[in-house]
């Protein structure tokens, strides 16, 4: 046992708010809707086809990710686009799906990643669906 910690261990709000943001990422279609906001801005539409799943299904996923932080929204018009809130959420979904590929057997050494987060866009273009 180390005589003091190498990390301060979270305190208990921090502890709470990363173990609620990963309950929101406890579903598969909240992994890849995420997944698909972090390449860039969609409207529901779109990420109906993208994640293969219902309009109501992906609308109630998004306004879960939106109450939890993960996601943010905008209007235009008749269209509400969504995007991935942050870098924070770039990185940590990238290494989550890193660490699958590598759970899964299907990287092996230095096999390069599938699953690469595009790098943030000032304005990213909206895609309509």
């Amino acid at each position: 046992m180390h005589e003091s910690p190498l990390l301060d261990v979270p305190d208990d709000e921090h502890a709470r708010l990363a173990s609620a943001m990963f309950r929101m990422l406890a579903d598969p279609t909240r992994v890849k809707l995420l997944w698909a906001l972090l390449q860039g801005e969609s409207s529901v539409g779109a990420l109906v086809e993208m994640v293969q799943s219902t309009a109501p299904a992906v609308s109630q996923h998004l306004s879960k990710l939106r109450l939890a932080g993960l996601v943010t929204s905008r209007r235009e018009g008749a269209f509400v686009f969504y995007s991935a809130s942050d870098a924070h959420v770039r990185r940590l979904l990238g290494e989550a799906l890193s660490h699958a590929e590598h759970q899964s057997g299907l990287l092996e050494g230095s096999t390069p990643h599938r699953y690469r987060v595009a790098p943030e866009e000032p304005h990213p273009r909206p895609r309509v669906g």
